[in-house]
Protein backbone atom coordinates (compact mmCIF):
# COMPACT_ATOMS: atom_id res chain seq x y z
CA UNK A 1 0.00 0.00 0.00
CA UNK A 2 1.17 3.12 -0.81
CA UNK A 3 1.78 5.65 2.15
CA UNK A 4 -0.38 8.85 2.62
CA UNK A 5 1.69 11.57 0.79
CA UNK A 6 1.93 15.45 3.18
CA UNK A 7 2.53 18.49 2.06
CA UNK A 8 3.44 21.17 4.62
CA UNK A 9 3.86 24.51 3.54
CA UNK A 10 5.47 26.53 5.53
CA UNK A 11 7.33 24.22 7.82
CA UNK A 12 8.11 26.25 11.21
CA UNK A 13 7.56 25.15 14.68
CA UNK A 14 4.08 23.63 14.38
CA UNK A 15 4.99 21.95 11.05
CA UNK A 16 7.95 20.58 12.08
CA UNK A 17 6.23 18.83 15.13
CA UNK A 18 3.25 17.59 12.53
CA UNK A 19 6.03 16.07 10.36
CA UNK A 20 8.05 14.51 13.18
CA UNK A 21 5.00 12.32 13.70
CA UNK A 22 3.61 12.23 10.23
CA UNK A 23 7.26 10.21 9.46
CA UNK A 24 6.72 8.09 12.25
CA UNK A 25 3.53 7.11 11.35
CA UNK A 26 4.54 6.56 7.48
CA UNK A 27 3.39 9.54 5.84
CA UNK A 28 6.22 10.38 3.22
CA UNK A 29 6.67 14.27 3.82
CA UNK A 30 7.65 17.03 1.48
CA UNK A 31 8.08 20.25 3.57
CA UNK A 32 9.54 23.80 2.50
CA UNK A 33 10.94 26.58 4.68
CA UNK A 34 11.97 29.97 3.62
CA UNK A 35 15.56 29.05 6.39
CA UNK A 36 18.14 26.89 5.30
CA UNK A 37 19.17 26.05 8.88
CA UNK A 38 15.77 24.38 8.94
CA UNK A 39 15.80 22.65 6.00
CA UNK A 40 19.08 20.84 7.07
CA UNK A 41 17.04 19.78 10.17
CA UNK A 42 14.03 18.66 8.44
CA UNK A 43 15.97 16.43 6.33
CA UNK A 44 17.85 14.70 8.82
CA UNK A 45 14.25 13.65 10.31
CA UNK A 46 13.75 12.23 6.89
CA UNK A 47 11.58 14.71 4.98
CA UNK A 48 12.08 15.98 0.84
CA UNK A 49 12.81 19.64 1.44
CA UNK A 50 12.85 22.74 -0.69
CA UNK A 51 14.30 26.16 0.68
CA UNK A 52 11.59 28.37 -0.63
CA UNK A 53 12.21 32.46 -0.04
CA UNK A 54 8.36 32.54 -1.37
CA UNK A 55 5.58 30.31 -2.48
CA UNK A 56 3.77 30.42 -5.75
CA UNK A 57 0.58 28.73 -7.41
CA UNK A 58 3.69 27.52 -10.16
CA UNK A 59 5.87 25.95 -7.20
CA UNK A 60 2.74 24.48 -5.73
CA UNK A 61 1.11 23.17 -8.02
CA UNK A 62 3.69 19.80 -8.74
CA UNK A 63 3.86 18.85 -5.38
CA UNK A 64 -0.19 18.60 -4.87
CA UNK A 65 -0.84 17.06 -8.38
CA UNK A 66 -1.19 13.54 -6.90
CA UNK A 67 -3.61 13.98 -4.16
CA UNK A 68 -1.27 14.90 -1.67
CA UNK A 69 -2.84 16.18 1.89
CA UNK A 70 -1.71 19.61 2.75
CA UNK A 71 -0.96 21.18 6.15
CA UNK A 72 -0.96 25.42 5.67
CA UNK A 73 1.59 26.67 8.41
CA UNK A 74 2.77 30.00 7.54
CA UNK A 75 1.85 33.71 8.66
CA UNK A 76 0.08 35.29 6.48
CA UNK A 77 1.62 38.37 4.29
CA UNK A 78 -1.28 39.82 2.53
CA UNK A 79 -0.90 37.79 -1.18
CA UNK A 80 0.69 34.53 -1.02
CA UNK A 81 -2.34 32.82 0.37
CA UNK A 82 -4.29 34.22 -2.35
CA UNK A 83 -2.33 32.69 -4.78
CA UNK A 84 -1.64 29.55 -3.86
CA UNK A 85 -4.86 28.61 -2.53
CA UNK A 86 -6.32 27.49 -5.79
CA UNK A 87 -3.35 25.77 -7.16
CA UNK A 88 -4.34 23.05 -4.32
CA UNK A 89 -6.84 22.13 -5.83
CA UNK A 90 -5.54 18.41 -6.70
CA UNK A 91 -5.18 17.90 -2.98
CA UNK A 92 -7.01 15.61 -1.28
CA UNK A 93 -7.65 17.34 1.98
CA UNK A 94 -6.05 20.85 3.11
CA UNK A 95 -5.67 22.19 6.47
CA UNK A 96 -5.01 25.48 7.41
CA UNK A 97 -3.48 26.26 11.02
CA UNK A 98 -4.66 30.08 12.43
CA UNK A 99 -5.25 31.41 15.66
CA UNK A 100 -7.37 32.36 18.19
CA UNK A 101 -6.37 35.77 17.59
CA UNK A 102 -9.23 36.29 15.39
CA UNK A 103 -11.70 36.62 18.42
CA UNK A 104 -9.79 39.76 19.32
CA UNK A 105 -11.43 41.40 22.30
CA UNK A 106 -13.78 39.15 22.43
CA UNK A 107 -13.67 38.11 26.96
CA UNK A 108 -14.83 34.43 28.48
CA UNK A 109 -15.93 31.62 26.78
CA UNK A 110 -14.94 30.85 22.91
CA UNK A 111 -15.90 28.26 20.58
CA UNK A 112 -16.61 27.53 16.82
CA UNK A 113 -19.82 29.52 17.20
CA UNK A 114 -18.42 33.01 18.68
CA UNK A 115 -17.94 36.29 16.36
CA UNK A 116 -14.79 37.26 15.30
CA UNK A 117 -13.12 40.17 16.15
CA UNK A 118 -11.53 41.99 12.91
CA UNK A 119 -10.78 44.88 14.41
CA UNK A 120 -7.16 44.80 14.98
CA UNK A 121 -5.09 44.61 11.81
CA UNK A 122 -3.23 40.62 12.37
CA UNK A 123 -6.89 39.30 13.13
CA UNK A 124 -8.14 40.69 9.50
CA UNK A 125 -5.40 39.68 7.98
CA UNK A 126 -5.41 35.98 9.16
CA UNK A 127 -9.56 35.84 8.53
CA UNK A 128 -8.43 37.32 5.06
CA UNK A 129 -6.24 34.21 4.89
CA UNK A 130 -8.89 31.56 6.38
CA UNK A 131 -11.33 32.51 3.43
CA UNK A 132 -9.02 32.30 1.06
CA UNK A 133 -8.11 28.39 1.73
CA UNK A 134 -11.88 27.51 3.15
CA UNK A 135 -13.59 28.56 -0.07
CA UNK A 136 -11.39 25.59 -1.62
CA UNK A 137 -12.65 23.01 0.91
CA UNK A 138 -10.14 23.39 3.63
CA UNK A 139 -10.23 22.51 7.42
CA UNK A 140 -9.57 25.70 9.79
CA UNK A 141 -7.66 24.95 13.31
CA UNK A 142 -7.84 28.00 15.16
CA UNK A 143 -5.16 27.82 17.75
CA UNK A 144 -4.69 29.05 21.16
CA UNK A 145 -1.14 29.55 22.13
CA UNK A 146 0.99 27.34 20.94
CA UNK A 147 4.33 25.77 22.49
CA UNK A 148 6.37 23.44 23.26
CA UNK A 149 10.48 22.58 23.84
CA UNK A 150 12.02 25.44 23.26
CA UNK A 151 9.10 27.48 22.87
CA UNK A 152 7.03 29.37 24.98
CA UNK A 153 6.27 31.29 28.52
CA UNK A 154 8.51 28.67 30.76
CA UNK A 155 11.44 29.83 29.00
CA UNK A 156 10.86 34.05 29.09
CA UNK A 157 10.25 33.65 32.84
CA UNK A 158 13.48 32.08 32.81
CA UNK A 159 15.02 34.17 30.85
CA UNK A 160 14.19 37.43 33.66
CA UNK A 161 11.99 39.16 30.36
CA UNK A 162 8.38 38.16 31.03
CA UNK A 163 6.28 40.66 32.50
CA UNK A 164 2.67 40.16 34.13
CA UNK A 165 0.34 41.97 32.27
CA UNK A 166 -2.15 43.60 35.13
CA UNK A 167 -3.05 41.90 37.60
CA UNK A 168 -2.36 38.06 35.23
CA UNK A 169 -6.25 37.41 35.86
CA UNK A 170 -7.05 37.22 32.52
CA UNK A 171 -7.41 34.05 31.55
CA UNK A 172 -5.18 32.43 28.75
CA UNK A 173 -5.63 28.86 26.87
CA UNK A 174 -3.04 27.61 25.05
CA UNK A 175 -1.89 24.24 23.26
CA UNK A 176 1.34 22.25 23.54
CA UNK A 177 2.31 21.55 20.01
CA UNK A 178 2.36 17.83 19.95
CA UNK A 179 -1.19 17.71 20.99
CA UNK A 180 -1.96 20.65 18.26
CA UNK A 181 0.30 17.93 15.71
CA UNK A 182 -2.07 15.33 17.16
CA UNK A 183 -5.46 17.18 15.89
CA UNK A 184 -4.08 18.31 12.22
CA UNK A 185 -3.08 14.52 12.13
CA UNK A 186 -6.48 13.36 13.44
CA UNK A 187 -8.21 15.27 10.96
CA UNK A 188 -6.47 13.71 7.92
CA UNK A 189 -7.20 10.29 9.06
CA UNK A 190 -10.76 11.15 9.43
CA UNK A 191 -11.18 12.38 5.88
CA UNK A 192 -8.99 9.29 4.64
CA UNK A 193 -11.39 7.22 6.26
CA UNK A 194 -14.43 8.57 5.08
CA UNK A 195 -16.48 7.39 1.81
CA UNK A 196 -15.79 11.44 0.61
CA UNK A 197 -12.20 12.39 0.76
CA UNK A 198 -12.99 15.56 1.34
CA UNK A 199 -14.57 15.17 4.60
CA UNK A 200 -14.70 18.25 7.23
CA UNK A 201 -14.85 20.64 3.67
CA UNK A 202 -14.98 23.71 5.10
CA UNK A 203 -15.02 22.78 8.78
CA UNK A 204 -13.82 25.09 11.43
CA UNK A 205 -12.30 24.26 14.48
CA UNK A 206 -11.32 25.54 18.00
CA UNK A 207 -7.61 24.35 19.35
CA UNK A 208 -6.70 24.62 22.36
CA UNK A 209 -5.65 22.34 26.01
CA UNK A 210 -8.57 21.08 28.38
CA UNK A 211 -7.27 24.21 31.17
CA UNK A 212 -7.66 27.67 30.65
CA UNK A 213 -6.80 29.57 33.52
CA UNK A 214 -5.65 32.66 34.96
CA UNK A 215 -2.91 33.59 33.32
CA UNK A 216 -1.25 34.28 36.96
CA UNK A 217 -1.71 30.85 38.12
CA UNK A 218 0.65 29.27 35.34
CA UNK A 219 2.81 32.08 36.07
CA UNK A 220 2.95 31.26 39.75
CA UNK A 221 3.15 27.30 38.96
CA UNK A 222 6.36 27.90 36.73
CA UNK A 223 8.22 30.46 39.24
CA UNK A 224 8.20 28.10 42.18
CA UNK A 225 9.07 24.85 39.61
CA UNK A 226 11.76 27.33 38.21
CA UNK A 227 12.50 28.52 41.93
CA UNK A 228 12.72 32.15 40.74
CA UNK A 229 10.94 34.97 41.61
CA UNK A 230 7.61 36.17 40.64
CA UNK A 231 7.93 38.49 37.81
CA UNK A 232 7.38 42.13 37.61
CA UNK A 233 3.77 43.67 36.75
CA UNK A 234 3.16 46.15 33.80
CA UNK A 235 0.08 47.93 33.42
CA UNK A 236 -2.38 46.11 30.73
CA UNK A 237 -2.07 48.11 28.34
CA UNK A 238 1.92 48.37 27.67
CA UNK A 239 1.63 44.58 27.58
CA UNK A 240 2.12 42.59 24.06
CA UNK A 241 -1.02 42.43 22.40
CA UNK A 242 -1.26 38.50 22.53
CA UNK A 243 -1.19 38.51 26.60
CA UNK A 244 -3.80 40.99 27.00
CA UNK A 245 -6.52 38.45 25.80
CA UNK A 246 -8.92 36.92 28.04
CA UNK A 247 -10.54 33.96 26.73
CA UNK A 248 -11.55 30.42 27.40
CA UNK A 249 -11.75 28.04 24.45
CA UNK A 250 -13.52 25.35 24.05
CA UNK A 251 -11.76 22.38 22.73
CA UNK A 252 -14.47 19.73 22.37
CA UNK A 253 -15.63 19.57 19.02
CA UNK A 254 -11.88 19.10 17.84
CA UNK A 255 -11.09 16.15 20.31
CA UNK A 256 -14.54 14.43 19.25
CA UNK A 257 -14.33 14.90 16.12
CA UNK A 258 -10.64 13.68 15.67
CA UNK A 259 -11.37 10.79 18.89
CA UNK A 260 -8.24 12.43 20.91
CA UNK A 261 -7.64 12.88 24.32
CA UNK A 262 -4.66 15.28 24.92
CA UNK A 263 -1.25 13.97 25.91
CA UNK A 264 -0.86 17.56 27.86
CA UNK A 265 -4.71 18.52 29.16
CA UNK A 266 -2.88 21.61 31.08
CA UNK A 267 0.05 23.59 31.56
CA UNK A 268 1.27 21.31 34.18
CA UNK A 269 1.89 18.66 32.05
CA UNK A 270 2.82 20.19 29.29
CA UNK A 271 5.38 22.53 30.87
CA UNK A 272 6.69 19.57 32.95
CA UNK A 273 7.61 17.78 29.34
CA UNK A 274 9.12 21.28 28.21
CA UNK A 275 11.49 21.54 31.18
CA UNK A 276 12.43 17.65 30.80
CA UNK A 277 12.70 17.49 27.05
CA UNK A 278 15.29 21.10 27.16
CA UNK A 279 17.11 19.34 29.95
CA UNK A 280 17.81 16.21 28.02
CA UNK A 281 19.15 18.42 25.21
CA UNK A 282 21.46 20.61 27.66
CA UNK A 283 22.82 17.39 29.27
CA UNK A 284 24.19 15.80 25.55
Amino acid sequence: MTPPRLVILGCGFAGAEVARRAIAAGYSVLASTRQPERGAALERVGLEVHIVKRLTADRVRPWVRDGAEVLVAFAPDGSTDAEIAPALGAASHVVYISTTGVYGAHRGRVDEATQVDPSESRARERLDAERCYRDGGATVLRAAGIYGPGRGLHLRIKSGTFRIPGDGQNVVSRIHVADLAEMVLGVFRRARASESPRAARSELFVAADDTPVPQIEAIAWLCRRLGVSMPPSVPIDEAPTTLRHDRAVDNRRIKAWTDLALRYPSYREGFEACLAAEASVDAV
